[in-house]
């Protein structure tokens, strides 16, 4: 053999020879050095237990528990380590039928295969769990696992605190999960969803040795091996538990909503969703039976309607028309409008709740006494201003303005699902009326009607806009998480958001004149001694398509509200579905709760109003299960399309003829809508 051949068999076996070693050395330290492997490894000797951690505590404004934990245990099962299993012990054990013992094991296999672990069976009591533990050897494949269970001292504020529950698989294939597996519980709404990862914590795995039996008794080696758990953070809320039960009794038999909003800070003291539910329902064993019966009842507690409910903000939109109105030039504080009861610049009458002259003599009367010709006729002056050049550039620029005070999309508030409402722009009218309209077509909209849609909590935002002369918080209800307010997750709620320029000197203007409507307008009985109010009353028109007609429905009851007018505290908005005007149920809603907040107590002399407040049914249920606030809109949208074809019909008809004078004049003395 030449020198060459001899050179590669000598590289050859070198390298065969260190990789042997190699080998040797690495599995030498396995099993001499890597005791944790071998512990993993060795499972009939060692027995790995995962800890889950307790979940953070959430804690309201003034350090009162709105949740917290309880240990239970929950049985799992692995199908695939079942051997010789004695079904007659586990059913005394568990005090269940053998029938539902086989039936669901095959369940488990069926949800969620041979060989993954699953929930077997949800929180244990005391007494199944001791059994379960004296004969724990004989039940091969099954095990005890620890869980904090969520547990609401006071049954509010569900939609706020949410509720947990298992994992799915469809939610372990996405990016959020994949440090969870099968059987892991999770935020499925409200503020479990969106701090699940500063609630959740971290698990721990324990390694514990078998007996003769295969029960785990010691820990291995002192529990060296262990990772500790790491429990959840707290949050602490700017939510005012007390506040919340108060507007969670003042809104039972009613259907709608209240938003209340610290405007310096944008934090939520109360957000209320009606009716509501007890959220101890929605966990342990029987979470599943609740949520599928609280799903099929008619008036949809599960749905908030603070957040996800849209509905025509009705008057209480005038005091925003009227502020862009006064920043472009289209009207001036002094300017009045000759109103005798309705509106009739458009060939058609809307009416107004005011006859006579006087009152809409100048823009804080107009606002004071809800002048729906007035802001029709503004909103109107402000798309067609000149300077802005042209109705559809004056729609986008008004839209701009509107975008800008966070409507037509959703704000940003710390709990999921939120709705972003409805603002039209010029784009959609091009759509809606193949490019042929003009500010007559569009005039509903000024007045709060037509195709505009806001949610509750965006009417509250607005008013912390006018609060604040110009600028907002994004609202959410956590201040601080483990007592740090400069969390990361936080960091976007601590960012001044400013609308469009508008000077102060307007903002006060309005502001003067949302004072009127409480001090001599439509709301003077939503008036506390003592504090400036400043509020906008709204009656939402309400109607729904039945059997292919339109219907008139009880209108929405609105209102929104801040105060004091300096150094305002709290802003309000109210919505009560079908309870007809605003002034009659929403104001006195938010009043009282205005009073609560800010004096901590209600004056012996409104104590009938609460009461009232109290005792009030306004649910009706034929109107409910016909209708529903997400379908209101699209019955007004449809019978002012009709109309609008009807007029547009007409005018071709009778334009440049005595046909047409005659139905002009018609039109102004016709007192009907």
């Amino acid at each position: 053999m030449d020198s060459v051949g001899k050179s590669r068999q000598i590289v050859i076996t070198i390298i065969f020879i260190c990789t042997a070693v190699v080998m040797l050395v690495r599995l030498f330290f396995l099993q001499n050095f890597e005791s944790k492997y071998k512990a993993m490894a060795n499972d009939i000797a060692i027995y790995k237990k995962v800890v889950y951690p307790p979940r953070g505590i959430i804690y309201d404004r003034k350090g009162k528990v709105m949740l917290s934990n309880t240990t239970i245990y929950d049985l799992v099962v692995t199908p695939s380590n079942i051997k010789q299993l004695d079904t007659v012990q586990l059913c005394l054990a568990l005090g269940m039928e053998k029938d539902w013992l086989i039936k669901q094991v095959k369940t488990s296999i069926f949800k969620n295969g041979y060989v993954r672990q699953s929930t077997f069976m949800e929180q244990l009591s005391p007494e199944q769990t001791a059994r379960f533990l004296e004969n724990a050897f004989l039940f091969t494949g099954f095990e005890l696992v620890e869980r904090s269970i969520r547990t609401y001292p006071k049954p509010y504020a569900s939609m706020v605190l949410g509720y947990i529950g298992e994992v799915s698989l469809d939610m372990l294939k996405k990016t959020r999960f994949v440090s969870y597996r099968q059987g892991d519980y999770t935020g499925l709404s409200g503020l479990e969803f969106h701090y699940e990862e500063a609630l959740r914590g971290q698990r721990g795995v324990h390694f514990l040795e078998r007996d003769k039996f295969n029960r785990p008794r010691d820990s291995y080696k002192d529990g060296t091996l262990d990772t500790p758990e790491v429990s959840g953070k707290s949050l602490e809320l700017y939510l005012d538990a007390d506040l919340q039960e108060y507007a969670e009794k003042l809104m039972v038999n009613k259907i709608g909503s209240v938003v209340a909003i610290d405007p310096k800070t944008g934090g939520i003291l109360a957000m209320v969703s009606s009716p509501t539910y007890d959220p101890n329902l929605l966990r342990g064993r029987d979470r599943s039976k609740n949520y599928a019966a609280l799903y099929r009842e008619p008036t949809r507690p599960l749905f908030n309607r603070a957040t996800q409910a849209t509905y025509p903000p009705g008057s209480t939109i005038k005091p925003m028309t009227g502020l862009v109105a006064l920043n472009i030039g289209a009207i001036t504080p002094n300017y009045g409008f000759p109103c005798f009861g309705g509106y009739y610049y458009c060939s058609r009458r809307i009416g107004c709740e005011h006859s006579g002259g006087g009152h809409a003599a100048n823009f804080r009367e107009a606002l004071a006494h809800s002048c729906n010709s007035y802001f029709c006729h503004a909103f109107r002056l402000t798309v067609d201003y000149k300077d802005l050049g042209g109705v559809k550039k004056g729609l986008q620029k008004w839209h701009d303005y509107y975008s800008s005070f966070g409507f037509g999309h959703p704000i940003g508030i710390d709990i999921p699902f939120e709705k972003g409402g409805m603002v039209p722009d010029s784009n959609f009218y091009n759509k809606l009326y193949r490019g042929s309209w003009n500010s007559c077509t569009i005039v509903f909209v000024g007045m709060g009607q037509g195709e505009l849609l806001l949610t509750p909590m965006q009417m509250a935002n607005a008013m912390c806009i006018i609060a604040n002369k110009g600028y907002y918080y994004t609202p959410h209800f956590v201040k601080s998480i483990n007592k740090n307010e400069k969390d990361s997750l936080l960091m976007p709620y601590l960012q001044k958001r400013v609308v469009l320029n508008i000077p102060n000197e307007t903002f006060d203007l309005v502001q003067r004149a949302m004072q009127d409507v409480v001090e001599r307008g439509t709301a003077v009985g939503a008036a506390i001694p003592g504090i400036e109010i400043c509020a906008k009353t709204g009656t939402a028109e309400n109607k729904a398509i039945v059997n292919g007609e339109v219907k008139k429905m009880p209108n929405h009851s609105m209102f929104v509200t801040f105060a004091p007018r300096n150094n305002p505290k709290i802003a309000i908005a109210v919505a009560v579905e079908n309870a007809g005007f605003g002034a009659t149920w929403a104001a006195p809603i938010a009043s009282l709760l205005m009073e609560k907040y800010l004096n901590d107590s209600i004056s012996s002399k409104r104590k009938y109003l609460e009461e009232k407040m109290y005792k009030a049914h306004l649910i009706n249920k034929y109107v409910y299960t016909i209708d529903s606030a997400s379908r209101v809109h699209d019955a007004i949208v449809y019978q002012q399309r009709m109309e609008r074809k009807h007029y547009n019909d007409s005018m071709k008809k009778a334009k440049d003829s005595i046909a047409y004078r005659n139905w002009v004049y018609k039109r102004i003395n016709n007192t009907s809508h």
